[in-house]
């Protein structure tokens, strides 16, 4: 699948290589067409297997996807049963899929309040994409920014408690190690669809230095065209990471 004339500008070296995603407006696609929430998110799962598809194409080396929020809980118990519902049958409809297209599948957040068959699920996935080498996708499942954030100084500071870390050697480049992402590289963009203009704790500390882009499509009607597009106009940024243009 080609996006001429877009995929051939994006395809250079100006493209972001981590695009990570807010992927919202699920629930109110389904209720713009009378039917009930659960049924955007089955469209928006959809929809990712277009966006992984067209990432190649696109210069894209990595996409991280917001699938489940720690405050996610917070919705009504049918609708997470729900989503818990999907997150298993989609891992275990499309691992095969990812195998064969050689994507890498990583998840990160908090996986202790996931049921157990969920977890298991995620292992395997992780496993039987372990030797892939094209895209990296990560889903960010019962995932916060504060709470990977909080979680990994819990892991520095146990190690500095039992000596395997000085107080004194504690800088910018140590807490990256403990967190979530710590095999990826920062995301170059975010883009959040729906037209909400937030960043609703998703990925904090990785994001310092990252482009935005809030867009007004809903997550399921999201497609590869716009996603193309959206990093064409990436593209035409200037990244000076404070300092001044030469």
């Amino acid at each position: 699948m080609t996006y001429a004339p877009v995929a051939e500008k994006q395809s250079g070296s100006d493209g972001p290589r981590h695009v990570a995603i807010i992927m919202d407006g699920n629930g109110r696609w389904a209720q713009a067409r009378g039917r009930p929430r659960l049924y955007g998110h089955h469209a928006g799962a959809r929809r990712v297997r277009e966006i992984v598809e067209a990432c190649p194409v696109l210069g894209v080396r990595y996409l991280t996807i917001f699938a489940f929020s720690t405050e996610n809980w917070k919705r009504t118990q049918t609708e997470v049963a729900g989503l818990m519902s999907l997150f298993r049958r989609y891992i275990m409809k499309e691992m095969q899929e990812f195998v064969r297209e050689n994507v890498r599948v990583r998840f990160i957040g908090d996986r202790h309040r996931l049921d157990s068959k969920l977890r298991v699920l995620m292992d395997e996935a992780e496993a039987m994409t372990e030797a892939c080498t094209g895209l990296n996708l990560t889903i960010a499942l019962n995932y916060g920014g504060r709470d990977e954030v909080a979680r990994a100084t819990k892991r520095l500071a146990l190690d500095v408690a039992e000596g395997r870390l000085k107080p004194e050697d504690v800088d910018l480049e140590t807490l990256p190690r403990y967190l979530d992402t710590c095999v990826l590289p920062d995301p170059d963009l975010v883009i959040r669809t729906s037209g909400e203009a937030r960043i609703s704790n998703f990925l904090l500390w990785q994001s310092a230095y990252a482009e935005y882009e809030f867009i007004d499509t809903l997550w399921p009607d999201f497609t590869a065209e716009i996603f193309a597009e959206v990093l064409l106009q990436y593209g035409t940024r200037e990244r000076r990471f404070g300092a001044v243009s030469a």
